[in-house]
């Protein structure tokens, strides 16, 4: 072997070895480039609503501006979330009272372990009949404070972004606004993007029990800005909503959105580090006859 293929074998080798060595700390240096984030999500029977006790990371897609993201685990939740129920007590809801507060009074029972709870009407002006605690008889005892307010209408718009405003002072990975609302009168002025740029930026997923009035003037601005949050608000903060007919029919609806509540899953997926944080986030189900909703989970830092 000549001097120069000697040298060639050389070349050849050594390029070979720097290319193993690269290629070897190359895996562990993407990797370490990918940001675990994380999706509070429920998965319900697109039937029968029944929330599912199970789920895995195959039963889930996640997608990041509609880039598919690697799902990394499924566990059950179990952080703690502050729930602030709101209810509308204005004049109209009289008849509808006592329905009503049994509802709310079952609802609160069955998710009292979930985390602190508050109680807020919205006749009027928002009033905070109960602050947020885990005293289950303090709650209850609230509940039964709610009585409809007399020559008044219901203030929803201006109590969704009184509710965020609070949620954002707390630490909590996840939260929960249930609205339990007429369609009658509402004297809020605010307009409806106002409101789902609060909800937004409290990262709280927003549920809604809705009884619906075939009466209701959707020409009227308070009426059209709160038909717009109690519709948008809820499918793009990952909640559910409920209509129904007649309020003997509230506590069927709160049970199905408690059960939501109180079955959440933890998802966990992977970002390849960016500079831009994607603008929209989705999770949906791989699995047939299965229906995920999801919010991201509060306090992550976009990157």
């Amino acid at each position: 072997m000549t001097p120069t293929e000697r040298l060639g074998r050389v070349i050849v080798v050594g390029a070979t070895l720097v290319a193993a060595l690269l290629s070897s700390a190359a895996a562990p240096t993407l990797h370490a480039q990918a940001t675990e984030r994380v999706i509070y999500a429920s998965a319900v029977d697109a039937k029968t609503k029944a929330p599912l006790e199970t789920l895995t990371a195959a039963d889930v897609r996640v997608t990041e501006d509609d880039r598919a993201r690697e799902v990394l685990r499924v566990t059950p939740a179990t952080t703690p979330m502050p729930v602030a129920i709101v209810v509308d007590n204005q004049t109209q809801a009289q008849p509808h009272i006592g329905d009503l507060r049994r509802a709310v009074a079952a609802f609160v029972t069955r998710i009292q372990n979930v985390g602190p709870i508050a109680i807020i009407t919205t006749a009027d002006r928002p009033t905070i009949l109960q602050d947020y605690t885990t005293d289950i008889a303090r709650v209850q005892d609230a509940v039964n404070r709610i009585f409809p307010q007399p020559d008044s209408g219901a203030t929803l718009l201006d109590a969704i972004p009184e509710v965020t405003r609070g949620l954002t002072r707390r630490e909590e990975d996840r939260a929960a606004i249930v609205l339990v609302s007429f369609e009658f009168t509402e004297f809020s002025t605010r307009h409806f993007s106002e409101v789902l740029d609060d909800v937004e930026a409290s990262g709280a997923a927003l549920h809604a029990v809705v009884l619906r009035n075939q009466a209701a003037n959707l020409l009227n601005d308070a009426t059209r800005n709160r038909s717009v949050v109690l519709d948008r608000g809820v499918n793009e903060s990952g909640g559910t909503r409920v209509d129904v007919l007649t309020s003997l029919s509230f506590t069927n609806a709160l049970e199905q959105i408690a059960n939501v509540l109180v079955r959440q899953h933890r998802v966990v997926y992977a970002r390849p580090q960016q500079l831009i944080p994607p603008e929209r986030v989705a999770i949906t189900s791989t699995r047939d006859g299965v229906t995920i909703t999801g919010t991201p989970a509060r306090g992550q830092k976009d990157r």
